[in-house]
């Protein structure tokens, strides 16, 4: 068969379009790829159009027009908007989990969750010295930047359209040099505490079923008890994912802070697993359980039934946490008129109860640690250098693509093979040599838990009270400070 029917078959196995469009649909994949036609091979037939419409003249031989294409191409096979989100809400009569995997198999087989290039990506867990379980991903899946993309970012001017990547109208945009191309994007349209907002799959999802939660307005990033309101309504319509929000200040946040976003999934992160090494008591909130999770950043768990005193617990912590001080520890809540504190708030499902961490952030700045005194510091640049953002704050670490070819090298070293370590790298491989007996069959093992023990540091160095004697007292002071302050306190009524 033709790559162009075989295509067009696809199309209308899809439900996208009836039996009786098939030639309707051939001459709209004729208009994407040219009229000349080939064989099907072994290639997915999408694959096999792009490659026809460079050949056709159609297209440009570039990463972006390629990308541009095979969207386009999925579009096709993926149903309207209107279609889509009343599909989704008719499952979402029967169950929450029933909508979801119908819409996350859709943005799977349309291609936009990027299925191929994510099983690239380097992943393995294991469990550091200190006890803490932890994941390591090698971001393999992202493609790299086209060099005319990154020229046409750098001279754009004027109004942006779309604003940013998180914008509704990126919904079936076509992309092109410097902008994303999202021709078969879908965004679930709903209501969280009474404010209209989407729902979409993440195309190079980090973990099982990543997606992202995000305001239809374009408005920046904001902690506050809204936040909390907003994560326990997400958990009401879907229990069984986990949702949470990047912290919204520089350093400490992500990297999209100028679009009210969280992000969500079905998956169960190692913080999630952790235990509560210290509880701390409120006496006007009993049906709140709260401690200190064993966890090498700064979190305070909070567990109830009733999602409303959860909420104003909540939400006091983080006011209290914004005005927080600690000059011992170099925690300071403001520097002149600019806030340094906020939180990270996550929250997931344990059958009737929420559970919400909230994890302590500040983003202060010194001469030692100009990219942030909490923030990996210098010695761990090598593994990791960016910032610590949501999913790596609950123990998922997101490697840079580099590592894949540099660990290489280091395994060499570590073999006693030729090998071009980065200098960056030779400390550390040194050390681990002196401390281990490496053999070719335990050398990947040995490199693993290396890396391992990294994240658990980079983790440490984000924490605002530290895993050792000092960091237990600044607990301590905190919490019994924290508590104090709300002894006076009026009894929770309505969030």
């Amino acid at each position: 068969m033709k790559v162009i029917e075989k295509f067009a078959d696809e199309v209308i196995n899809s439900g996208a379009y009836e039996p009786l469009d098939r030639v309707y649909v051939i001459n709209k994949i004729r208009g994407l790829v040219g009229d000349h036609d080939e064989e099907e091979n072994d290639k997915p037939a999408a694959k096999q159009l792009v490659d026809l419409a460079v050949k056709n003249e159609k297209i440009p031989d570039d990463i972006t027009s390629r990308e541009v294409l095979n969207d386009q191409l999925y579009d096709l096979a993926t149903p309207t908007p209107s279609k889509t989100n009343s599909i989704f809400w008719q499952k979402m009569q029967k169950s929450s989990e029933k909508a979801t995997d119908w819409f996350y198999k859709l943005c799977e087989d349309n291609n936009y969750v990027k299925k191929e290039a994510i099983a690239k990506n380097v992943v393995f867990s294991g469990t550091s010295s200190k006890g803490h379980g932890l994941e390591i991903t090698i971001n393999l899946s992202k493609p790299e930047k086209d060099p005319k993309a990154i020229a046409a970012a750098a001279h754009a001017t004027g109004k942006k359209y779309p604003q940013c990547a998180l914008c509704l109208e990126n919904e079936g945009y076509l992309g092109g040099y410097g902008k994303n191309a999202r021709s078969n994007l879908r965004i679930i349209r709903m209501n969280i505490a009474g404010r209209p907002w989407g729902f979409q799959y993440s195309p190079y999802a980090y973990f099982n079923e990543h997606c992202i939660f995000l305001d239809q307005k374009h408005i920046p990033m904001v902690i506050n008890e809204q936040t909390l309101i907003n994560l326990v309504e997400i958990e009401k319509i879907f229990p069984h994912y986990f949702v949470g929000s990047n912290a919204d200040l520089p350093i400490v946040g992500g990297s999209m802070l100028a679009h009210e976003h969280y992000q969500g999934g079905r998956h169960t992160f190692p913080m999630m697993k952790a235990k509560i090494k210290k509880e701390v008591i409120f006496d006007k909130y009993p049906d709140v359980k709260v401690g200190i999770v064993d966890w090498p950043m700064s979190d305070l768990r909070l567990i109830s039934k009733n999602s409303l005193t959860l909420i104003s617990l909540g939400s006091k912590i983080i006011d209290f946490w914004d005005r927080y001080n600690d000059q011992d520890r170099q925690i300071t809540a403001f520097d002149g008129k600019t806030r340094r504190h906020t939180v990270t708030p996550i929250m997931h499902r344990d059958g009737e109860k929420f559970v919400l961490d909230l994890v302590l952030r500040d983003n202060n700045t010194s001469d030692k640690y100009p990219l942030g005194i909490f923030h990996p510091h210098s010695e761990l640049w090598h593994i990791k250098k960016e910032n610590i953002g949501l999913i790596e704050v609950m123990g998922r670490a997101i490697l840079p693509g580099r590592l894949k070819k540099e660990l290489e090298e280091v395994k060499k070293y570590l073999l006693d093979e030729n090998n071009e370590i980065a200098e960056s790298h030779l400390a550390w491989a040194q050390e681990i040599k002196a401390n281990h007996q490496i053999t070719s069959e335990n050398v990947d093992s040995i490199l693993q838990q290396a890396l391992v023990e990294v994240f658990d540091q980079v983790l440490e160095c984000a924490g605002v009270f530290k895993n050792n004697e000092n960091g237990e007292a600044g607990w301590q002071k905190f919490t019994e400070a924290l508590v104090l302050s709300l002894i006076h306190i009026s009894e929770p009524t309505r969030p």
